[in-house]
């Protein structure tokens, strides 16, 4: 079965308002009752739909941009990326160096990875889909690009 947009809104609605520590019950009070915790968890449960009003104003209670209340458009999951676009890849670092065309603002955010996952062993790193979505927003380009810059790279799905 299909997960409805409503769905998916709301299964993004419930992840922010946990990531906020909140329960729906803390929500209704912090708002003034603006919110109230029945029809929070209808929206949470993909049983009502949100104006967009609605959603601007929820995004302003929870100090989030509105479409991080959204869920991902799509783009880049069905439009050709690798089998590799739901999980992570793995880059041959040697190969990396190898390129000639590389860019540095590439190589520096590889480094950070290693440096932050503690990922020394010099010849293999493996990035998330995350990491992708980052780098591609850093160098103002597509997933789509990104992905295939690594597929021409030698990168290897996980």
């Amino acid at each position: 079965m299909t997960e409805t947009y409503n769905e998916a809104v709301g299964r993004r609605l419930r992840s922010i308002r946990k990531q906020k520590g909140l329960s729906l019950q803390d929500v209704e009070a912090n708002s003034g009752q603006e919110f109230k915790a029945s029809v929070l968890g209808a929206y949470e449960r993909g049983e009502r739909s949100l104006s967009l009003p609605r959603l601007q104003r929820l995004a302003a209670f929870y100090s989030v941009p509105v479409d991080q209340l959204l869920p991902p458009d799509g783009r880049g999951v069905t439009d050709g990326l690798p089998a590799w676009s739901s999980g992570g890849i793995s880059i041959d670092l040697n190969a990396l160096e190898s390129d000639e065309s590389g860019s540095e603002i590439i190589e520096r955010f590889l480094k950070a990875i290693q440096i932050m996952r503690q990922d020394f062993n010099g010849r293999v790193l493996t990035i998330r889909r995350s990491d992708l979505q980052v780098l591609a927003g850093l160098l103002q380009e597509s997933e789509q690009s990104i992905a295939t810059m690594f597929s021409e790279l030698g990168a290897t799905a996980i």
